[in-house]
């Protein structure tokens, strides 16, 4: 049976809204409720919602504004800056996961393909939890937070490089060959388009908040849109029109306002990962999900602690980095997402990544909270705003 649309939206964002207090009561990240709701009440469990590729299809705007906003937040001047600090740190550490989660996946007989993938999926880490769980004063003052994010930009950077590979498919050398030519194209249009068109419409009209609100949806559903249809992916588009204002003076409006329809969007594509979870799964993939996690709440402070050690930062600075990037990314799911919608790796991997994405969230998460400062500390030693 397939539910109305607003039964549908009652079930997701009423049910959402009592497991997101949960959550915040426990000092969980948000994103784990809503993946929680999706298995709940989808179809292998309550099955009270069974309308999935509705959800999966609308979801997918969520995508596109994520992308958008993370271009959007790219500004060139501060991505040297910190990523002059952060490459080196980075790329070691990268290379060493992936090599992990590749030499792990083929203990547990995984094909070549899916231990190449699980293998990224171990590379990044949460910048939601990241960011979320470090001090205001911290973040924008300190030399930790300043490392941290230089960081997490190069993960995402990195991230959005293996998203845009994902997202291109199985394509003939003649289609990657035009796409190739028409992705130049797209982006020099996109900055001329701004340069000499959103830029003055910008500045005569930044007062009315609306309009502006307008015009970056259109400006990142239309370039989007025009990368679909030049065989880009809209996924692509939407993050090249990003890029493209982020040195406009309302950038930061922009991204703002933008933030709680992204949100929107996103919690349904959260939820749709979850209700695809099948729970039947478990058991053959229950002892891999254990290994792995244990694996990457272990390897990852250490890898992080010995990496800032070797750069001359303190040891307390270099545990605090360590384990609030202890745990594996949302990217990690998007990864899973796509990968699985591109038939390169199996139901198993798939499910094998995004559940030791959630399983590395809920315990990196506690771990911060109990043992350094952060916002929700329950130790009021420890709670720093």
């Amino acid at each position: 049976m397939h539910e109305s649309l607003n039964q549908l939206f009652f079930f997701i964002f009423s049910g959402a809204a009592i497991l997101a207090t949960f959550a915040l009561f426990s000092r969980q990240p948000l994103i784990i409720a809503y993946i929680a709701l999706g298995v709940l009440i989808g179809p292998y469990s309550l099955q009270w919602v069974t309308d999935i590729e509705t959800i999966s299809s609308i979801s997918e705007i969520g995508i596109i504004f994520l992308l958008f906003l993370l271009g959007l937040d790219m500004q060139p001047k501060a991505l040297v800056k910190v990523l002059h600090q952060a490459t080196q740190s980075t790329i070691i550490s990268s290379i060493l996961f992936g090599i992990t989660g590749y030499s792990l996946g083929h203990i547990f007989g995984f094909s070549r393909i899916e231990n190449l993938i699980i293998g990224v999926s171990m590379i990044f880490s949460s910048t939601i939890i990241g960011i979320k769980l470090l001090p205001t004063t911290v973040l924008h003052h300190k030399h930790s937070g300043e490392l941290m994010v230089g960081m997490l930009l190069m993960q995402d950077f990195l991230a959005i490089i293996v998203l845009l590979l994902l997202m291109s498919g199985n394509v003939s050398i003649r289609e990657f060959t035009l796409t190739f030519l028409a992705l130049p194209l797209l982006i020099f249009g996109a900055f001329a388009i701004v340069r000499f068109l959103l830029l003055p419409i910008f500045t005569r009209f930044e007062q009315i908040g609306e309009y502006i609100f307008l015009i970056a949806i259109g400006w990142c559903l239309g370039t989007s849109e025009a990368a679909a249809q030049v065989g880009l992916s809209r996924e692509i588009g939407a993050f090249i029109a990003g890029i493209s204002i982020a040195t406009c003076p309302l950038s930061k409006h922009i991204a703002l306002s933008l933030k709680p329809l992204r949100d929107f969007f996103l919690i349904l594509f959260f939820f749709s990962l979850g209700s695809g979870f099948n729970i039947n799964l478990i058991p053959k993939i229950g002892l891999a999900v254990i290994f792995f996690t244990c694996i990457v709440l272990a390897i990852k402070p250490l890898t992080y602690f010995y990496l800032l050690r070797s750069q001359s930062e303190s040891p307390s600075l270099a545990w605090d980095i360590g384990f609030r990037l202890g745990q594996n990314s949302e990217f990690s799911l998007l990864i899973a997402y796509m990968a699985f919608n591109n038939n390169l790796i199996g139901t198993e991997a798939s499910h094998l990544i995004q559940a030791v994405a959630i399983m590395t969230f809920v315990f990196s998460s506690y771990i911060v909270v109990f043992k350094f400062p952060t916002p929700i500390a329950t130790d009021e030693k420890l709670r720093r705003d």
